[in-house]
């Protein structure tokens, strides 16, 4: 009998000293991993700092409100970009008016409305490889079906044809989002809803529908982050590289702050290098407004609620 307890401790302290071991190890690899990822976001970092202060560097000295209210030119020191300003104005609005009601009842309705059979998770399989998908497909998609065969309703290579293309493009990566925010709603919010004897649609729009809000903006500020920096499905569509008239109609013809950029970098005077840095400069600050606005409704609502 002592023989087997004396055993039994012997085994214990192994397993013990084995455990003990193991740890050390798996906190030495967590340590490595946590300076790991600091080191790439480190890099990343100085990576983007370098850029910004690149491009700064080299569009400062052009910027002005001449640059802004002129339209392209064959001379750099009268090209501007009011043009593709407004153009890139009318397509983010139209992208914005298409993509949120049409994605966020999408995404309400598949994760709170759906039935769970083979036709849902083949709906969201394929919404789930689509914002996978190169935007040139997608650009592609626009020209057949947008500017060619719906042309007399767009009016061709048109505004619509360009913001109709972008919201297909982002289209998926909202429809994602807020399923995700929907998801990590509690479902308990729900069951009190229902013992107040409220119909489902009711605790969907009064209670869970709030809460998921931020979540669901966080998804749509990726996703026209996304839309307003792309020029491979816009130049599919037809969208101009040199245009002198600002759109007047969502069937007129546009242009777009990256598709003049581009435009410009691939000039071989240096000076419109030096002006494509002006339009990237006025395109990030474009954006950043664009997501402020978003954050702050974010944040709103969150502290709402």
């Amino acid at each position: 009998m002592k023989t087997d307890v004396s055993s039994r401790v012997v085994d214990k302290g192994q397993k013990q000293s084995h455990f003990t071991a193991n740890l050390g190890s798996r906190y030495t690899i967590d340590r490595i991993f946590k300076y790991a990822a600091w080191g790439a976001t480190g890099v990343s970092i100085l990576i983007l700092v370098w850029l910004l202060v690149t491009i700064v560097a080299d569009g400062i000295g052009t910027l002005n409100w001449n640059f802004i209210t002129s339209f392209p030119s064959r001379r750099a020191e009268n090209a501007g970009i009011i043009a593709a300003l407004v153009g890139t104005v009318w397509v983010m609005c139209l992208v914005a008016l298409f993509t949120v009601p049409l994605g966020v009842g999408a995404g309400i309705f598949l994760e709170e409305f759906a039935e769970d059979n083979w036709f849902t998770r083949l709906v969201e399989i394929n919404i789930g490889n689509l914002a996978g998908v190169p935007s040139i497909i997608y650009g592609l998609l626009g020209l057949a079906v947008f500017a060619r065969i719906m042309q007399p309703i767009t009016g061709g290579r048109s505004v619509l044809s360009g913001s109709l293309t972008l919201s297909l493009l982002i289209l998926p990566v909202v429809i994602v989002s807020t399923r995700e925010a929907l998801r990590a709603i509690p479902n308990s919010l729900r069951l009190a809803g229902y013992a107040l004897g409220a119909t489902r649609w009711q605790v969907i729009w009064s209670h869970v529908l709030p809460a998921a809000v931020p979540g669901i903006l966080t998804g749509v500020i990726l996703a026209l982050s996304r839309a307003i920096g792309e020029t491979a499905p816009l130049i599919a569509v037809g969208a101009a590289v040199f245009i002198s008239f600002l759109p007047e109609g969502l069937q007129s013809q546009f242009t777009a702050m990256p598709i003049q950029i581009y435009n410009w970098v691939g000039r071989p005077q240096e000076e419109f290098h030096y002006i494509a840095a002006s339009g990237i400069i006025v395109l990030m600050a474009m954006l950043l407004v664009m997501n402020g606005v978003a954050v702050y409704l974010r944040n709103h609502f969150q502290k709402d609620f």
